[in-house]
Protein backbone atom coordinates (compact mmCIF):
# COMPACT_ATOMS: atom_id res chain seq x y z
CA UNK A 1 0.00 0.00 0.00
CA UNK A 2 1.51 3.80 -0.86
CA UNK A 3 1.22 5.76 1.79
CA UNK A 4 0.09 9.69 1.12
CA UNK A 5 2.79 12.06 2.41
CA UNK A 6 2.99 13.72 5.42
CA UNK A 7 1.48 16.98 5.49
CA UNK A 8 2.43 20.19 7.04
CA UNK A 9 0.81 22.60 8.30
CA UNK A 10 2.55 25.19 6.66
CA UNK A 11 0.97 28.13 4.45
CA UNK A 12 1.89 29.02 1.04
CA UNK A 13 3.03 32.34 2.34
CA UNK A 14 5.51 30.79 5.17
CA UNK A 15 5.13 31.69 8.96
CA UNK A 16 4.86 35.75 10.01
CA UNK A 17 6.92 37.04 12.72
CA UNK A 18 4.72 38.50 15.26
CA UNK A 19 7.08 40.94 16.96
CA UNK A 20 7.73 43.15 13.97
CA UNK A 21 8.25 47.08 16.06
CA UNK A 22 10.37 47.76 12.96
CA UNK A 23 8.05 47.32 10.67
CA UNK A 24 5.43 49.56 9.48
CA UNK A 25 2.33 48.44 9.99
CA UNK A 26 0.50 50.33 6.77
CA UNK A 27 3.02 47.90 4.60
CA UNK A 28 2.19 45.12 6.53
CA UNK A 29 -1.34 45.46 5.85
CA UNK A 30 -0.68 45.96 2.11
CA UNK A 31 1.93 42.75 1.95
CA UNK A 32 -1.14 40.67 3.04
CA UNK A 33 -3.34 42.30 0.76
CA UNK A 34 -0.91 41.98 -2.30
CA UNK A 35 -0.14 38.19 -1.26
CA UNK A 36 -3.95 37.61 -2.64
CA UNK A 37 -6.34 35.19 -1.29
CA UNK A 38 -4.21 32.38 -0.08
CA UNK A 39 -5.19 29.57 1.62
CA UNK A 40 -2.98 28.20 4.20
CA UNK A 41 -2.24 24.33 5.43
CA UNK A 42 -1.98 21.60 3.58
CA UNK A 43 -4.14 20.61 0.49
CA UNK A 44 -5.69 17.31 0.53
CA UNK A 45 -4.25 15.01 -2.03
CA UNK A 46 -6.72 11.26 -2.09
CA UNK A 47 -4.55 8.59 -0.72
CA UNK A 48 -3.62 5.67 -3.06
CA UNK A 49 -5.52 2.25 -1.29
CA UNK A 50 -2.58 0.03 -3.33
CA UNK A 51 -5.22 -2.68 -4.57
CA UNK A 52 -3.77 -5.94 -5.66
CA UNK A 53 -3.89 -6.97 -9.25
CA UNK A 54 -5.81 -10.17 -8.43
CA UNK A 55 -7.31 -11.91 -5.45
CA UNK A 56 -5.05 -14.34 -3.41
CA UNK A 57 -8.18 -16.90 -3.26
CA UNK A 58 -8.36 -19.01 -6.76
CA UNK A 59 -12.06 -18.10 -7.77
CA UNK A 60 -13.70 -21.33 -7.62
CA UNK A 61 -16.14 -22.90 -10.20
CA UNK A 62 -19.28 -19.94 -10.48
CA UNK A 63 -16.92 -16.95 -9.76
CA UNK A 64 -15.53 -14.88 -12.45
CA UNK A 65 -12.91 -12.28 -12.06
CA UNK A 66 -14.99 -10.23 -14.74
CA UNK A 67 -16.25 -6.44 -13.75
CA UNK A 68 -19.76 -7.11 -11.90
CA UNK A 69 -22.85 -5.62 -13.58
CA UNK A 70 -23.79 -2.78 -11.82
CA UNK A 71 -27.60 -3.54 -11.90
CA UNK A 72 -26.59 -6.81 -10.54
CA UNK A 73 -24.82 -5.87 -7.81
CA UNK A 74 -26.88 -3.09 -6.82
CA UNK A 75 -30.02 -5.51 -6.34
CA UNK A 76 -28.08 -8.50 -5.61
CA UNK A 77 -30.80 -9.82 -3.76
CA UNK A 78 -33.29 -10.26 -6.93
CA UNK A 79 -30.34 -13.37 -7.85
CA UNK A 80 -31.78 -15.54 -5.52
CA UNK A 81 -35.31 -15.16 -7.25
CA UNK A 82 -37.59 -15.31 -4.35
CA UNK A 83 -39.59 -12.21 -3.88
CA UNK A 84 -40.47 -13.01 -0.24
CA UNK A 85 -36.60 -11.75 0.39
CA UNK A 86 -37.12 -8.88 -1.91
CA UNK A 87 -40.50 -8.12 -0.59
CA UNK A 88 -38.35 -7.61 3.38
CA UNK A 89 -35.23 -5.52 1.81
CA UNK A 90 -37.86 -3.05 0.69
CA UNK A 91 -39.61 -3.46 4.02
CA UNK A 92 -36.26 -2.84 6.03
CA UNK A 93 -35.29 -0.07 3.37
CA UNK A 94 -38.20 1.43 4.85
CA UNK A 95 -38.44 0.72 8.21
CA UNK A 96 -35.14 0.15 9.99
CA UNK A 97 -34.78 2.27 12.62
CA UNK A 98 -30.80 2.30 12.24
CA UNK A 99 -30.94 3.40 8.67
CA UNK A 100 -33.78 6.09 10.05
CA UNK A 101 -31.28 7.11 12.55
CA UNK A 102 -28.06 7.27 9.97
CA UNK A 103 -30.67 9.71 7.11
CA UNK A 104 -30.91 11.98 10.48
CA UNK A 105 -27.21 12.48 10.88
CA UNK A 106 -27.16 12.77 7.10
CA UNK A 107 -29.57 16.04 7.45
CA UNK A 108 -27.60 17.38 10.45
CA UNK A 109 -24.22 16.87 8.11
CA UNK A 110 -26.29 18.76 5.52
CA UNK A 111 -27.64 21.29 7.99
CA UNK A 112 -24.01 21.96 8.96
CA UNK A 113 -22.49 22.21 5.45
CA UNK A 114 -25.23 25.43 4.99
CA UNK A 115 -23.72 26.44 8.13
CA UNK A 116 -20.30 26.72 6.86
CA UNK A 117 -20.93 27.94 3.69
CA UNK A 118 -22.94 31.18 5.09
CA UNK A 119 -20.02 32.46 6.88
CA UNK A 120 -18.18 33.20 3.18
CA UNK A 121 -20.82 35.71 2.92
CA UNK A 122 -21.41 38.89 4.76
CA UNK A 123 -23.44 39.27 7.32
CA UNK A 124 -26.60 42.16 7.26
CA UNK A 125 -28.42 43.31 10.17
CA UNK A 126 -31.55 45.99 10.78
CA UNK A 127 -31.51 47.58 13.63
CA UNK A 128 -33.80 50.36 15.53
CA UNK A 129 -34.56 51.76 19.25
CA UNK A 130 -37.14 54.18 20.88
CA UNK A 131 -35.58 55.24 24.31
CA UNK A 132 -36.91 57.97 27.26
CA UNK A 133 -33.43 59.11 29.01
CA UNK A 134 -33.04 60.82 31.96
CA UNK A 135 -29.73 61.92 33.02
CA UNK A 136 -28.19 62.44 36.50
CA UNK A 137 -28.31 65.63 38.34
CA UNK A 138 -25.21 64.87 39.75
CA UNK A 139 -23.02 64.93 36.54
CA UNK A 140 -25.74 66.60 33.97
CA UNK A 141 -28.55 68.75 33.78
CA UNK A 142 -31.08 66.13 34.76
CA UNK A 143 -33.19 66.72 31.82
CA UNK A 144 -35.26 63.96 30.56
CA UNK A 145 -35.04 63.33 26.31
CA UNK A 146 -36.39 61.11 24.24
CA UNK A 147 -33.78 59.39 21.79
CA UNK A 148 -34.73 57.71 18.53
CA UNK A 149 -32.58 55.62 16.00
CA UNK A 150 -32.29 53.06 13.37
CA UNK A 151 -29.66 51.83 11.36
CA UNK A 152 -28.65 49.13 8.97
CA UNK A 153 -25.19 47.62 9.56
CA UNK A 154 -23.33 45.08 7.40
CA UNK A 155 -20.02 43.09 8.06
CA UNK A 156 -17.84 40.61 6.56
CA UNK A 157 -14.52 38.72 7.15
CA UNK A 158 -11.83 38.85 4.33
CA UNK A 159 -10.97 35.40 4.16
CA UNK A 160 -7.37 36.54 3.08
CA UNK A 161 -5.86 33.46 4.31
CA UNK A 162 -8.49 30.61 3.63
CA UNK A 163 -9.64 29.76 7.36
CA UNK A 164 -13.31 30.31 6.55
CA UNK A 165 -12.48 28.28 2.85
CA UNK A 166 -11.02 25.32 4.69
CA UNK A 167 -13.87 25.21 7.25
CA UNK A 168 -16.32 25.04 4.03
CA UNK A 169 -13.86 21.85 3.18
CA UNK A 170 -13.90 20.81 6.55
CA UNK A 171 -18.09 20.72 6.67
CA UNK A 172 -18.40 19.14 2.81
CA UNK A 173 -16.18 16.50 3.76
CA UNK A 174 -17.86 15.64 6.86
CA UNK A 175 -21.17 15.71 5.08
CA UNK A 176 -19.88 13.44 2.55
CA UNK A 177 -19.23 11.01 5.25
CA UNK A 178 -21.98 10.95 6.33
CA UNK A 179 -23.79 10.25 3.16
CA UNK A 180 -21.25 7.32 3.06
CA UNK A 181 -21.94 6.39 6.36
CA UNK A 182 -25.34 5.72 5.93
CA UNK A 183 -24.43 3.54 2.70
CA UNK A 184 -22.52 1.43 4.67
CA UNK A 185 -25.60 0.84 7.12
CA UNK A 186 -27.56 -0.36 4.22
CA UNK A 187 -25.34 -2.36 2.94
CA UNK A 188 -24.85 -4.55 6.74
CA UNK A 189 -28.50 -3.73 6.55
CA UNK A 190 -29.51 -5.71 3.71
CA UNK A 191 -27.18 -8.61 4.47
CA UNK A 192 -27.89 -9.15 7.80
CA UNK A 193 -31.91 -9.20 6.29
CA UNK A 194 -31.00 -11.96 3.46
CA UNK A 195 -28.74 -13.75 6.71
CA UNK A 196 -31.23 -14.04 8.83
CA UNK A 197 -33.90 -15.03 6.00
CA UNK A 198 -31.44 -17.80 4.64
CA UNK A 199 -31.60 -18.78 8.22
CA UNK A 200 -35.43 -19.03 8.67
CA UNK A 201 -35.85 -21.33 5.57
CA UNK A 202 -32.83 -23.24 7.02
CA UNK A 203 -34.31 -23.92 10.27
CA UNK A 204 -37.54 -24.33 8.13
CA UNK A 205 -35.75 -27.18 6.00
CA UNK A 206 -33.98 -28.65 9.07
CA UNK A 207 -37.50 -29.41 10.62
CA UNK A 208 -38.70 -30.75 7.79
CA UNK A 209 -35.97 -33.35 8.03
CA UNK A 210 -35.74 -34.12 11.71
CA UNK A 211 -39.68 -34.97 11.14
CA UNK A 212 -39.82 -36.65 8.32
CA UNK A 213 -37.05 -38.86 10.15
CA UNK A 214 -38.96 -39.18 13.21
CA UNK A 215 -41.62 -40.49 10.91
CA UNK A 216 -39.54 -43.09 9.59
CA UNK A 217 -38.43 -44.16 12.88
CA UNK A 218 -41.44 -44.50 14.56
CA UNK A 219 -42.51 -47.03 12.21
CA UNK A 220 -39.27 -48.79 12.41
CA UNK A 221 -39.96 -48.52 16.65
CA UNK A 222 -43.52 -50.23 15.47
CA UNK A 223 -41.86 -52.74 13.24
CA UNK A 224 -39.75 -53.37 15.99
CA UNK A 225 -42.36 -53.92 18.84
CA UNK A 226 -44.44 -56.23 17.00
CA UNK A 227 -41.31 -58.28 16.02
CA UNK A 228 -40.41 -58.23 20.09
CA UNK A 229 -44.10 -59.42 20.92
CA UNK A 230 -43.74 -62.19 18.75
CA UNK A 231 -40.76 -63.07 19.93
CA UNK A 232 -38.60 -62.84 16.76
CA UNK A 233 -36.33 -60.09 18.44
CA UNK A 234 -34.94 -59.34 21.65
CA UNK A 235 -36.05 -56.00 24.10
CA UNK A 236 -32.18 -55.23 23.03
CA UNK A 237 -33.30 -53.98 19.82
CA UNK A 238 -36.23 -52.47 20.97
CA UNK A 239 -34.60 -50.09 23.19
CA UNK A 240 -32.72 -49.01 21.04
CA UNK A 241 -35.15 -48.33 18.34
CA UNK A 242 -37.02 -46.41 21.09
CA UNK A 243 -34.11 -44.40 22.30
CA UNK A 244 -33.02 -43.51 18.34
CA UNK A 245 -36.89 -42.45 17.98
CA UNK A 246 -36.45 -39.86 21.17
CA UNK A 247 -33.60 -38.89 20.67
CA UNK A 248 -34.58 -37.57 17.37
CA UNK A 249 -37.41 -36.12 18.86
CA UNK A 250 -35.67 -34.13 21.19
CA UNK A 251 -33.56 -31.87 18.50
CA UNK A 252 -37.11 -30.68 17.17
CA UNK A 253 -37.76 -27.95 19.81
CA UNK A 254 -34.14 -26.73 19.78
CA UNK A 255 -35.24 -26.15 15.90
CA UNK A 256 -38.18 -24.72 16.70
CA UNK A 257 -36.48 -22.24 18.95
CA UNK A 258 -33.70 -21.60 16.22
CA UNK A 259 -36.39 -20.82 13.83
CA UNK A 260 -38.80 -18.32 16.26
CA UNK A 261 -35.56 -16.43 17.12
CA UNK A 262 -34.71 -16.15 13.49
CA UNK A 263 -38.13 -14.20 12.44
CA UNK A 264 -37.90 -12.28 15.53
CA UNK A 265 -34.21 -10.76 14.31
CA UNK A 266 -35.61 -10.42 11.10
CA UNK A 267 -39.07 -8.85 12.29
CA UNK A 268 -36.68 -5.81 14.17
CA UNK A 269 -34.71 -5.63 10.98
CA UNK A 270 -37.26 -4.25 8.97
CA UNK A 271 -38.90 -2.14 11.89
CA UNK A 272 -41.82 -4.26 13.92
CA UNK A 273 -42.24 -5.81 16.98
CA UNK A 274 -40.78 -9.21 17.49
CA UNK A 275 -43.11 -12.04 16.75
CA UNK A 276 -44.83 -9.80 13.85
CA UNK A 277 -43.43 -12.43 11.12
CA UNK A 278 -44.64 -15.27 12.41
CA UNK A 279 -47.59 -16.13 10.31
CA UNK A 280 -46.11 -14.28 6.97
CA UNK A 281 -43.03 -16.87 7.31
CA UNK A 282 -45.79 -19.75 8.38
CA UNK A 283 -45.17 -21.59 4.97
CA UNK A 284 -42.17 -23.72 4.58
CA UNK A 285 -39.91 -23.06 1.77
CA UNK A 286 -36.72 -24.20 0.52
CA UNK A 287 -33.53 -22.20 1.16
CA UNK A 288 -32.77 -19.64 -1.53
CA UNK A 289 -30.83 -21.26 -4.29
CA UNK A 290 -27.31 -18.93 -5.64
CA UNK A 291 -27.34 -17.90 -9.28
CA UNK A 292 -24.74 -20.36 -11.33
CA UNK A 293 -22.56 -17.34 -12.33
CA UNK A 294 -21.11 -14.57 -10.15
CA UNK A 295 -18.74 -11.85 -11.08
CA UNK A 296 -16.56 -10.72 -8.32
CA UNK A 297 -14.32 -8.75 -10.43
CA UNK A 298 -10.77 -7.48 -9.25
CA UNK A 299 -9.47 -5.67 -5.91
CA UNK A 300 -9.52 -2.05 -7.00
CA UNK A 301 -13.38 -2.67 -7.97
CA UNK A 302 -14.17 -3.43 -4.32
CA UNK A 303 -12.41 -0.81 -2.81
CA UNK A 304 -14.01 1.92 -4.82
CA UNK A 305 -17.23 0.59 -4.41
CA UNK A 306 -17.48 -0.20 -0.22
CA UNK A 307 -18.91 3.02 1.69
CA UNK A 308 -16.79 2.01 4.89
CA UNK A 309 -13.56 2.60 2.94
CA UNK A 310 -15.22 5.51 0.96
CA UNK A 311 -16.25 7.35 4.56
CA UNK A 312 -12.96 6.50 5.77
CA UNK A 313 -11.21 8.81 2.80
CA UNK A 314 -13.92 11.49 3.31
CA UNK A 315 -12.93 11.53 7.15
CA UNK A 316 -9.31 12.05 6.19
CA UNK A 317 -10.03 14.73 3.84
CA UNK A 318 -12.51 16.60 6.06
CA UNK A 319 -9.49 16.38 8.85
CA UNK A 320 -6.65 17.42 6.54
CA UNK A 321 -8.68 20.62 6.13
CA UNK A 322 -9.15 20.84 9.94
CA UNK A 323 -5.04 21.31 9.93
CA UNK A 324 -5.80 24.41 7.53
CA UNK A 325 -8.20 25.77 9.71
CA UNK A 326 -5.89 25.51 12.77
CA UNK A 327 -3.19 26.32 10.79
CA UNK A 328 -5.40 30.18 9.65
CA UNK A 329 -5.21 30.81 13.49
CA UNK A 330 -1.65 31.87 13.16
CA UNK A 331 -2.72 35.07 10.73
CA UNK A 332 -4.68 38.36 11.30
CA UNK A 333 -7.81 38.19 10.73
CA UNK A 334 -9.76 41.26 8.51
CA UNK A 335 -13.00 42.66 9.23
CA UNK A 336 -14.82 45.24 6.53
CA UNK A 337 -17.58 46.70 8.50
CA UNK A 338 -20.49 49.05 7.77
CA UNK A 339 -23.61 50.95 8.91
CA UNK A 340 -25.89 53.65 7.98
CA UNK A 341 -28.34 55.11 10.26
CA UNK A 342 -30.97 57.91 11.48
CA UNK A 343 -30.73 59.38 15.08
CA UNK A 344 -33.01 61.63 16.20
CA UNK A 345 -34.60 63.36 19.51
CA UNK A 346 -38.12 63.07 18.21
CA UNK A 347 -39.48 60.67 15.98
CA UNK A 348 -41.03 63.59 13.97
CA UNK A 349 -36.85 64.44 13.14
CA UNK A 350 -36.06 61.17 12.90
CA UNK A 351 -35.76 61.10 8.98
CA UNK A 352 -34.48 64.31 8.23
CA UNK A 353 -31.48 65.06 6.34
CA UNK A 354 -29.43 66.20 9.57
CA UNK A 355 -29.83 63.14 11.65
CA UNK A 356 -28.40 60.58 9.77
CA UNK A 357 -25.24 58.64 10.91
CA UNK A 358 -23.10 56.19 9.11
CA UNK A 359 -19.98 54.62 9.81
CA UNK A 360 -17.05 52.69 7.45
CA UNK A 361 -13.80 50.91 7.98
CA UNK A 362 -11.69 47.60 8.26
CA UNK A 363 -10.30 46.54 11.16
CA UNK A 364 -7.93 43.54 11.98
CA UNK A 365 -7.63 40.95 14.65
CA UNK A 366 -3.93 39.29 15.39
CA UNK A 367 -3.09 37.18 18.50
CA UNK A 368 0.54 38.33 18.95
CA UNK A 369 1.39 36.08 21.90
CA UNK A 370 -0.65 32.54 22.92
CA UNK A 371 2.34 30.74 24.84
CA UNK A 372 2.31 28.41 22.08
CA UNK A 373 -1.11 27.23 21.84
CA UNK A 374 -1.90 28.15 18.31
CA UNK A 375 1.04 25.79 16.94
CA UNK A 376 0.46 22.94 19.50
CA UNK A 377 -3.28 22.52 18.24
CA UNK A 378 -1.55 22.69 14.70
CA UNK A 379 0.01 19.77 15.79
CA UNK A 380 -2.91 18.00 17.54
CA UNK A 381 -4.85 18.28 14.28
CA UNK A 382 -1.62 17.08 12.55
CA UNK A 383 -1.37 14.08 15.00
CA UNK A 384 -5.28 13.42 14.31
CA UNK A 385 -4.83 13.64 10.62
CA UNK A 386 -2.37 10.70 10.99
CA UNK A 387 -4.90 8.80 13.17
CA UNK A 388 -7.33 8.93 10.22
CA UNK A 389 -5.23 8.03 7.61
CA UNK A 390 -4.22 5.26 9.74
CA UNK A 391 -8.06 4.30 9.82
CA UNK A 392 -8.81 4.62 6.31
CA UNK A 393 -5.80 2.37 5.74
CA UNK A 394 -6.80 -0.12 7.68
CA UNK A 395 -10.17 -0.74 6.54
CA UNK A 396 -8.53 -1.00 3.24
CA UNK A 397 -6.80 -4.20 4.44
CA UNK A 398 -9.87 -5.23 6.23
CA UNK A 399 -12.03 -4.87 3.03
CA UNK A 400 -9.56 -7.11 1.22
CA UNK A 401 -9.32 -9.72 4.15
CA UNK A 402 -13.36 -9.70 3.91
CA UNK A 403 -13.72 -10.44 0.16
CA UNK A 404 -10.90 -13.08 0.54
CA UNK A 405 -12.40 -15.07 3.41
CA UNK A 406 -15.43 -14.98 1.57
CA UNK A 407 -14.25 -16.34 -1.32
CA UNK A 408 -12.71 -19.15 0.32
CA UNK A 409 -15.40 -19.80 2.24
CA UNK A 410 -18.03 -19.93 -0.38
CA UNK A 411 -15.67 -22.22 -2.72
CA UNK A 412 -14.76 -24.46 0.39
CA UNK A 413 -18.71 -25.07 1.49
CA UNK A 414 -19.39 -25.59 -2.57
CA UNK A 415 -16.98 -28.50 -1.99
CA UNK A 416 -18.59 -29.58 1.26
CA UNK A 417 -21.98 -29.34 -0.39
CA UNK A 418 -21.64 -31.49 -2.93
CA UNK A 419 -19.44 -34.53 -0.59
CA UNK A 420 -22.77 -34.27 1.73
CA UNK A 421 -25.00 -34.36 -0.97
CA UNK A 422 -23.37 -37.68 -2.31
CA UNK A 423 -23.16 -38.96 1.68
CA UNK A 424 -26.50 -38.39 2.26
CA UNK A 425 -27.88 -40.06 -1.44
CA UNK A 426 -25.59 -42.95 0.15
CA UNK A 427 -26.93 -43.43 3.58
CA UNK A 428 -31.04 -43.26 2.38
CA UNK A 429 -29.71 -46.12 0.35
CA UNK A 430 -27.93 -47.68 3.01
CA UNK A 431 -31.16 -47.58 5.67
CA UNK A 432 -33.30 -48.59 3.34
CA UNK A 433 -30.88 -52.08 2.41
CA UNK A 434 -30.62 -52.45 5.89
CA UNK A 435 -33.91 -52.33 6.74
CA UNK A 436 -34.98 -54.91 4.12
CA UNK A 437 -32.68 -56.77 5.38
CA UNK A 438 -33.08 -56.81 8.81
CA UNK A 439 -37.28 -57.61 7.50
CA UNK A 440 -35.95 -60.82 5.92
CA UNK A 441 -33.17 -61.99 9.09
CA UNK A 442 -30.33 -61.30 6.97
CA UNK A 443 -28.79 -58.42 9.50
CA UNK A 444 -29.40 -57.49 12.99
CA UNK A 445 -30.38 -53.91 14.05
CA UNK A 446 -27.30 -52.26 14.76
CA UNK A 447 -26.87 -52.08 11.05
CA UNK A 448 -30.55 -50.34 11.03
CA UNK A 449 -29.89 -47.91 13.87
CA UNK A 450 -27.01 -46.61 12.51
CA UNK A 451 -27.91 -45.86 8.76
CA UNK A 452 -30.63 -44.04 10.27
CA UNK A 453 -28.75 -42.03 12.98
CA UNK A 454 -25.90 -41.31 10.34
CA UNK A 455 -29.00 -40.30 7.46
CA UNK A 456 -30.34 -37.84 9.58
CA UNK A 457 -27.04 -36.12 10.67
CA UNK A 458 -25.79 -35.87 6.97
CA UNK A 459 -28.89 -34.84 5.49
CA UNK A 460 -29.16 -31.88 8.41
CA UNK A 461 -25.58 -31.25 7.55
CA UNK A 462 -26.70 -30.73 3.91
CA UNK A 463 -29.41 -28.23 4.48
CA UNK A 464 -26.84 -26.74 6.81
CA UNK A 465 -24.34 -26.45 3.86
CA UNK A 466 -26.97 -25.52 1.53
CA UNK A 467 -27.53 -22.76 3.89
CA UNK A 468 -24.03 -21.68 4.33
CA UNK A 469 -23.40 -21.50 0.73
CA UNK A 470 -26.40 -19.17 0.36
CA UNK A 471 -24.88 -16.93 3.22
CA UNK A 472 -21.46 -17.22 2.32
CA UNK A 473 -22.56 -15.64 -1.06
CA UNK A 474 -24.71 -12.83 0.79
CA UNK A 475 -21.55 -12.13 3.07
CA UNK A 476 -19.50 -12.03 -0.59
CA UNK A 477 -21.71 -9.56 -1.83
CA UNK A 478 -21.56 -7.27 1.21
CA UNK A 479 -17.64 -7.78 1.41
CA UNK A 480 -18.07 -5.76 -2.26
CA UNK A 481 -19.65 -3.16 -1.52
CA UNK A 482 -23.42 -4.31 -3.55
CA UNK A 483 -26.33 -2.55 -2.39
CA UNK A 484 -26.40 0.90 -1.74
CA UNK A 485 -26.41 2.23 -5.33
CA UNK A 486 -29.27 1.09 -6.79
CA UNK A 487 -31.32 2.63 -3.30
CA UNK A 488 -29.33 5.72 -3.18
CA UNK A 489 -28.62 6.84 -7.16
CA UNK A 490 -26.66 9.48 -8.10
CA UNK A 491 -24.82 10.16 -5.06
CA UNK A 492 -21.13 8.64 -5.76
CA UNK A 493 -18.22 9.45 -3.33
CA UNK A 494 -16.51 12.94 -4.60
CA UNK A 495 -12.82 11.33 -5.37
CA UNK A 496 -14.59 7.76 -6.53
CA UNK A 497 -16.32 7.04 -10.13
CA UNK A 498 -19.77 5.68 -9.41
CA UNK A 499 -19.70 1.85 -9.40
Amino acid sequence: MTRTRQWLPRSRMGHINPFFPCLNLSGLLLGFLLAGCAVVGPDYMVPDPGAPKGWNTALPKGLTAAPPDARTLAGWWSTFNDPALTKLIERAVAGNLDLGLGRARVREARARRGIARADVFPTMNVSGAAARVHTSSETDLGTANDLYDAGFDAGWELDLFGGVRRSVEVAEASFEASQEGLHDVMVSLLAEVALNYVEVRSFQTRLSLAEANQRAQEQTYGMVATRSQTGMTSNLDLEQARYNLEETRSQIPLLHAGLEQAKNRLAVLVGQNPGSLKDELAERKAIPTPPPTVAVGVPADALRRRPDIRKAERELAAQTAVVGVATARLYPRFTLAGSIGLEALSLANLFERESGTFGLGPSFQWNLFDAGRIRQNIEVQNAIQEQALLRYEASVLKALAEVEDTLTGYAEEQTRQRSLTAASGAAQRAVEIAQDQYRSGLTDFQNVLNGQRALLSLQDQLAQSQGAVASDLISLYKALGGGWTSLEPGIPGKNFPEP
